[in-house]
This record gives C-alpha cells, structure tokens and sequence, in this order.
C-alpha cells in the first residue's frame, strides 16, 4: 500500500514520472533511505513508519503522522531530481566523500527551493541521517564533516542557527573561526552550483580538503577514527543536539541509544536468582557499608539536647520557636563525636570477555554483574557490567537492581574491547576527576587491537581510573601496562578479586 500510494506521489515531489518507490523493513541499502537515480527507484525502510495502519497514505494528511519516514522520502526526492552529476572515474576516495557531503545540503537547498513547503519534513529527517559516530572522536576532520552536515544547513535554510548553537562553539574551538568560515565558502558555493556540474563539485571537494591539510594524493582515503582515542567535545556536543531535537534530556537521550546498541542477544536466556546469589549480594553489601564507615574521625554535630558546647543564638532561636508554638527545629547544643568521613561515590565498571576461549567464565561472572549490582544499590556505589565479543552487550546498566540473572554466552571472538571500554567510560565517567573510580577486566588479553586497547588503558591509568585486569592462569594472552594484572586459577575467585578491590579503594578514599 505504501509503495503504491508513494509511487503515485513522487512525481509531485520530484516532476518525474519514471520514478518508483519500494517501502519495506529493511529496504535503504542499509540506510533509512536511498535513492537509485539511474534506476529511478527510491526505497525507504519501514522501520520508521512503524505500524502499517498509522495512516493512509492515499490521504494528504498522512504525512503529519509519519513525519520522518516522509521527510525521508523527501530526502531521496532531492537527490532524484538533482543529483544529475557523477563522481569521475580516478577521483581520490576522500574527495569523493566530501563531494557527497556538500551534495547533502546542496540538494536540500535545491529541493526548498523550488518546492518551500518540503523544508518541513527535511528537518523532521536531518537527525534520522546523522549518527552519533559521525563525531567519533575530536579532530579537524570530524569537526568539519560535522559542520558539512549541520552547519551547512543553516545556510541551506533546513535547519537555524539557534538549532546548531551548541555544534557551532564545538566546532569552533577546534578549527578556529577562520577555516570554519572557509569551509562555509565552500559549502555555499556548493549550494549555487549546477545540479550537473560535476567539475565544480569535484573541485570543491578538493578545496575542502586543502583547508583541512588532507593531501589526497598522498591521502587518498578519508581518516578513520582511532579506535584507541575516547569520543570528546564533538560528541557531546552531537548528542545535546539530538538529544534537543527528540525532546529528550541528554541523559535520556543516551540511555536511549545504549539500550537500542547494546542490548543483549534474544539467544541469552534470564533466570532467577539462586539463594547462594542473593547471601552474596547481602554479604558485598554488608562489607561496602563497613568499609565506608572503616574510619572515624573527630568531629562536631549539632543536638537538640545536651551534653555539649551551648549555642547562644541557636537557643534563643528554639526559645522562641517554643513561644510561637510551633515545634523547634533548632539545636542548641552542639557536641563531640566521631564520625565517619564523607567517602565519594564508587563508580565501578566490570568488562568481561565473551569470547570462546573465556567460555568456563561465563557463568560466575553473569552471575558477578547481578551481585554487583545489588550490593551497590544502598551503598552509594554504582556499577555497570559489559560483555565483549564480536559486539558489546551492556548486561546490567548503572543504577539498576536486575530481578533476573542475564546469563552471557561466551561464544564468538574479542574484536569489540575497546567499544567496550568507551562505554564503561560513557555510562560510568571514568575519565572525570573528583570522583572513585574504577575498571575490572576479566580476559584472556587476546585481543586483535592490542595497541589501540592498550592506549585506552593508559588514558584511564593517567586520569587516575586504576584498571585491575584478571587473567586466566591456563590461557596465554597479552599483559597490559598500566594495569594491575592478577592470574586466577578459578573463575569463581575473580569474583572475589572484583569485591576486594572494591573495598580497598573505598576504604582507601
């Protein structure tokens, strides 16, 4: 129904009239949307409809109910009706991307243009294209592929300059006023050139990549993100303004994201928790509450009643709370005690390795994430578990009391530590000073990205996050600097390791 009806459509949007569109669950190429001018075909992925009866797309109303999927169509309009240029045959592959950048807010521009009313379902679309991995980490690079995606834009007159302030000052500070106003020269010719000049964008492209200091014949690929540099300025950033734009706080934003990415596989079972699990769990809980009050220290508190030091003003405040006849709240006496001192929150982030060869691990450590977690909860602690394999799987997020045990499947290979470790650091702050922190990782250490993995670790070790990596004795692996690293004989002691750490840092604090 929806192909049928949008087929009819398009030509409204577009002027021609060979053009077909196929809306399916996963159709896009892997995008929520494509468009295949020379097939004249347009796809749009169902997923952002959602049910199929939210509207009738025979009515011209029902637009405003799948706002997105819409501006998505609207999108691939464009590009239909004027991406008539083609990249040149040889055309370095960096240049070629910055081309089809300044060809997204070109064809936008070209489409309001000529038709002003679509401008409104283009914004509803502007967030459904970007990703938060187009500001993977804080480089000039980024900073300008975020200002060709937004920025450009405000001149385009899809988005506005209030919608970007916050990607504005971001990518401000990292490539400085002058070259971001060359790279809007840029982008603005780019919106004033010939839907078939071809030359003219290439040319551009390669303008772009001189302000940036990319040499395409000596760079002809564009950069890739570092896996071993943690996300910064950009991201947070690009996260406010999407976060914004759903009308979401940041926080809820985030939390958002992380459950849709991270969320464990539908072949992981759940179960109950054993009573062994829960006398362990009352058992960690027990030994965080000691080790916050370890130590005492003298001090003073103030007491409605005596003994003590009296405090003059404080008892004629009570003298005449009792006179008014309302109940004193006021504390005359003010006398010695020893107390426990103020000890900071523990933000403590498990990583545990999901691969094949940790297999005899999965089961004690599914177990650790629910104990973990539960001891937390009235200790002004908080703790997140994460799993590794090929993917990330967040098996208890922070500040959450699980009623069912996740039980991991170590099943796969280790390609996906250091997107682990990133986001222990997203949910946990473990890079931010003036907070107790720490991260535990039990693994083999037989990672295929040692040294970006290895310059993570080091980023924590050196923001004072310490790293206690527990090793299985009868597995070779890789030992990391800037660790604290532990061989244990039974995967049930790592558990224990994990505990003890814990309290020393927090009777240590």
């Amino acid at each position: 129904m929806w192909s049928d009806a949008w087929t009819r459509h398009i030509p409204t949007l577009t002027g021609r009239t060979d053009l077909t569109v196929t809306v399916a669950p996963g159709a896009g190429g892997g995008a929520p949307a494509c468009c295949y001018p020379d097939a004249g075909r347009i796809e749009v992925d169902a997923t952002y409809i959602g049910a199929p009866d939210i509207a009738n797309p025979r009515r011209a109303g029902h637009k405003r109910l799948v706002p997105t999927a819409y501006g998505l169509l609207v999108h691939e309009a464009a590009h239909a009706t004027h991406s008539r240029w083609r990249t040149p045959p040889g055309t370095p592959a960096v240049v070629a991307a910055v081309a089809e950048l300044l060809e997204e807010s070109r064809i936008e521009h070209q489409q309001r243009s000529r038709r002003r009313g679509d401008r409104r379902w283009l914004r509803h679309t502007v967030t459904t294209l970007i990703s938060p991995d187009d500001a993977a980490l804080d480089d000039p690079w980024h900073a300008a592929y975020l200002a060709g995606l937004l920025l450009a834009r405000v001149d385009a007159r899809i988005l506005t300059a209030k919608d970007t302030r916050g990607i504005r000052a971001a990518v401000t500070s990292l490539l400085g006023r002058k070259r971001l106003l060359q790279l809007r020269d840029v982008w603005r010719q780019a919106h004033a050139t010939d839907d078939s000049d071809a030359d003219t964008m290439i040319d551009l492209a390669w303008r772009w990549c001189r302000i940036l200091g990319i040499n395409p014949h000596r760079q002809p690929h564009p950069p890739a993100p570092d896996a071993g540099v943690f996300a910064g300025l950009l991201a947070q950033a690009l996260t406010d303004y999407l976060a914004h734009t759903a009308g979401l706080t940041p926080v809820q934003y985030r939390d958002q994201q992380i459950s849709g990415r991270f969320s464990a596989p539908a072949t992981w079972s759940r179960r109950d928790p054993t009573d062994g699990e829960r006398a362990a769990a009352r058992t960690l809980a027990a030994r965080l509450r000691r080790a916050r009050t370890h130590h005492t220290d003298p001090d003073t508190r103030p007491s409605p009643v005596p003994p003590g030091r009296l405090r003059t003003r404080h008892a004629i405040t009570a003298q005449a709370q009792v006179a008014a006849g309302t109940m004193p709240t006021a504390t005359p006496w003010q006398r010695r005690t020893q107390l426990p001192p103020p000890k900071p929150t523990l933000h403590l982030g498990v990583i545990v390795d999901a691969s094949y060869s940790m297999h005899p691990y999965a089961a004690p450590l599914s177990s650790a994430g629910w104990i973990l977690a539960h001891a937390a909860h009235y200790n002004q602690a908080v703790t997140a578990t994460i799993a590794f394999g090929n993917d990330v799987t967040l098996l208890v997020p922070p500040r959450q009391r699980p009623t069912q045990v996740l039980e991991l499947a170590a099943t796969g290979g280790s390609s996906a530590f250091t997107d682990a470790v990133k986001l222990a650091d997203q949910l946990l702050h473990l890079r931010h000073p003036g907070r107790l922190r720490m991260l535990a990782v039990v693994s083999d250490g037989d990672l295929p990205d040692i040294d970006p993995a290895q310059r993570l670790v080091t980023t924590l070790h050196q923001a004072g996050c310490p790293v206690l990596w527990l090793r299985p004795a009868d597995l070779s692996g890789h030992t990391f600097t800037h660790t604290t690293t532990i061989e244990v004989a039974d995967p049930v002691q790592a558990i224990g390791h994990i505990a003890d750490a814990a309290i020393t840092a927090l009777e240590h604090a």
